[in-house]
Formats: C-alpha cells, sequence, structure tokens
C-alpha cells in the first residue's frame, strides 16, 4: 500500500493542476469584450491577426475540456475517498453526506451570483448527491449506470454538433443595449447572471450524463488503485488512452474549428484527462517534490478558495467594474494579452496559497464550509440524542409539514 502522505500528496498536485487548467480555459472569456456571450459568438476575436490567431487557438485547444474532465474526475475520487473515511469510522454511507452536497451547492450559487456566469460547483453538487448513492449499488449496476449516461451524452453531443455543422452561423459578438461586462458595474454583472439563468445554466444541465459518468469512473480508478504504486500498468494504460485521444481531439478542435469544439470538450477531452491523471500521478510517485509541484500541491490543498480566488482576481482584472482591461487592449494584442492575464493570475493564486498556508492548513472557503458542516451536524446529534417522546414529536411535526 502507498503512504498516505503520498497518495494525499498526488491528489494535492492533481487539484492544483485542474485548477489552473480551469483558468487556463476560462481566461479567454474574461478577456473577451463581450464576455462570455461574445467568446460563444467569436472565441477568437474577428479583429486578432492571422498569426496570434492561431497561436490562441492552438492554446484554447491545449486547455478545452481537458481540465474540466480532469476537475471530474478529481471530485468522483474526492466522494470515494469520503466513502472509504466514512466506513472505517463505522458510519453509514451516504449518511449525512447530502448534506455536504448542499454546502457546495450553496457555495456553486454564491459563486454563479457573485462572481462568475460558468461556475461548475453547482452541477459538481447536485452530482455528487446522486452518484453518493450509486457508489454503494453493485458493480454491476455501476458499469450500466455509466454504460446509460455516457452513452446518452454523446449521442446528445453528436446530434447538438451535427446541428451545429449543418446550421452555421456567423461570428459576430451578440447584439446587447449596453456592453455590461465593459461599461456596467458589479451589480450590472450579478443582475445579468440572476435574469439568464435559463442561458448560463445551461451546460452544468448539458453535461449531467457525463458528469454521472467521470464521478463514476474516478471512484472506479481509485479502487483500481490508479494512485498506488502498483497500479503503474493501469496508468500506463490510460496514458496511452491519452495519447491517442489528444490526437483525436487535436483534429476534431482545431480542423473542425468552432463546430468541433463541442464535441472536443465533452467528449475526447475526456480520454486526454485520463491520461494527465495517470501522467501526473505517476511523476509524483516516481520523483520528489520540485517547486513547481510544491505550487500546484499548495493550491490543490486549498482547492475551492483557489478556485474562486482566480475568477474573482480574472474578474477584478477584466471586467468594467475593476481595471476593465479586456475591452483596454485592442484585438491586434489580445490573445498576448491573455496569456499574460492567465499568468498573472496563476501567480497570485500560486502566492495567495503559499502565504495562507504558512498560518492555515485549510483555505478560507474550505475553513467556511467545514465551520457550517459542523454545525449542521452537532444541529443533528442534539436532535436525534433527544428523548424518544420529544423525538417522535420532531418527526410527526416534519411529516405535517410535508
Amino acid at each position: 500500500m502507498t503512504p498516505p502522505a503520498q497518495r494525499l500528496r498526488s491528489l494535492d498536485v492533481l487539484r492544483g493542476l485542474a485548477i489552473l487548467g480551469t483558468l487556463g480555459t476560462n481566461v479567454w472569456l474574461f478577456t473577451n469584450p463581450y464576455g462570455l456571450l461574445g467568446y460563444l459568438a467569436a472565441p477568437i476575436p474577428p479583429g486578432t491577426p492571422a498569426g496570434w490567431a492561431a497561436i490562441g487557438q492552438v492554446l484554447q485547444q491545449l486547455a478545452q475540456g481537458k481540465f474540466l474532465g480532469l476537475l471530474t474526475l478529481m471530485f468522483g475520487i474526492g466522494l470515494e475517498i469520503q466513502r472509504r473515511s466514512a466506513i472505517r469510522r463505522g458510519r453509514p454511507w451516504p449518511g449525512r453526506y447530502p448534506w455536504r452536497a448542499a454546502l457546495l451547492l450553496l457555495d456553486g450559487v454564491l459563486h454563479y451570483v457573485l462572481v462568475v456566469e460558468f461556475d461548475v460547483l453547482m452541477g459538481y453538487a447536485v452530482t455528487g448527491a446522486v452518484v453518493s448513492y450509486l457508489v454503494v449499488t453493485s458493480d454491476r449496476a455501476q458499469r450500466t449506470w455509466m454504460i446509460v449516461t455516457g452513452s446518452v451524452h454523446v449521442l446528445v453531443i453528436s446530434a447538438l454538433t451535427v446541428l451545429l455543422i449543418t446550421q452555421p452561423g456567423t461570428a459576430a459578438y451578440p447584439p446587447m443595449r449596453t456592453n455590461v461586462y465593459a461599461e456596467g458595474s458589479w451589480w450590472d454583472l450579478l443582475l445579468l447572471r440572476v435574469q439568464n439563468p435559463g442561458i448560463f445554466r445551461l451546460e452544468p444541465i448539458l453535461i449531467t450524463g457525463y458528469s454521472i459518468f467521470m464521478f463514476l469512473l474516478g471512484a472506479r480508478l481509485l479502487r483500481a488503485g490508479v494512485l498506488e504504486p502498483a497500479g503503474a500498468m493501469l496508468r500506463r494504460r490510460l496514458m496511452i488512452i491519452g495519447g491517442a485521444g489528444f490526437v483525436v481531439d487535436f483534429v476534431i478542435q482545431v480542423v473542425g474549428g468552432s463546430d468541433g469544439v463541442l464535441f472536443g470538450r465533452y467528449t475526447t477531452a475526456a480520454l486526454v484527462s485520463l491520461g494527465l491523471l495517470a501522467l501526473v500521478t505517476e511523476i509524483v510517485l516516481r520523483t520528489r517534490a520540485g517547486w513547481f509541484s510544491r505550487r500546484l500541491e499548495q493550491i490543490g490543498r486549498m482547492a475551492l478558495s483557489s478556485y474562486v480566488a482566480q475568477n474573482l482576481i480574472a474578474s477584478i482584472l477584466c471586467y468594467g467594474w475593476g481595471f476593465g482591461l479586456a475591452t483596454r487592449m485592442s484585438d491586434e494584442w489580445r490573445v498576448p494579452g491573455t496569456m499574460i492575464i492567465f499568468a498573472a493570475t496563476a501567480v497570485l493564486i500560486a502566492l495567495f496559497a503559499a502565504l495562507w498556508q504558512l498560518r492555515f492548513a485549510r483555505g478560507p472557503v474550505e475553513l467556511a464550509w467545514t465551520w457550517c458542516y459542523d454545525k449542521i451536524n452537532s444541529g443533528l446529534d442534539r436532535v436525534l440524542s433527544k428523548p424518544q417522546p420529544e423525538r417522535e414529536a420532531v418527526v410527526s411535526g416534519s411529516d405535517r409539514l410535508r
């Protein structure tokens, strides 16, 4: 068996990589002068010089979907770790895990409303609540769920891709009476998110099957020993899958252009994320911690705080209520400017994580989350420890409310 500290280190490095990888994906949304809506219409603004446009397209392809897949796998692995911990302590599963999912959902709602419209936490909270019950079913039942959810997801994404190819649109910025990303206040952006959940919350609904599949796959890979030295053969197979997936994904997303992004992001990129999981784990197990891996590890230890902080920093840098760099940059300099903003944000996040952990073991969001969860647990314990007649009265009263 692998020493716990070593296994925990690989998990934190993977989480840190996934967090910075999502920044590499989302930074292009921040630096588009029309935000997410502008990016959906034209991932590379029309005025970008051909050379920089090619570089921007390649950089976007390298990040597109890979780290979303890795982050989703890590949530599945984390859920399985929590299940194992509950079993070791003799506690029922899923037990009170739905309360953890509810707190994550609250985090996601606040992050969506107050920070950015492309939050992933809300979707992960719902998926985690569902999968927490699925991981206690038989191995055959879990395989069936994976086959069904994965197949339905691929069919839906394939149908949407065909629709995009057969009914192509023209790259243009969306019609907006006022570009709130550039000219609006923080409150204006908040109202935009609150008033348009149908647009901004479509992705978590669209990839529900994908998320369930990847959560279950992450749990199964952990049980198969993918993070242990004995899992070297499994990791080699995953790296082969990831390498083949990278080639296919590159062809689909680069040659296929904007029509291929949807299929690549939500299908072939998942294969690449498996290769990343295996490759990073192999490197961590074979080498000593270097400067870069220690920075990733620190970010991964407070992944939730880092995720929220990087989106907040990028918002301040790019949106009109902050420094407004997205509109200050001309299209000719947008790609190199985006690269600089990514690097600056990553450095700030790494510095934030390193300084914070000089005093605290967990990030600020994690500390607040743990405090809330402990309060919920203590409240439930008080209710459950009441004398039987009082407990029955509580139960009957809740039944009347239903």
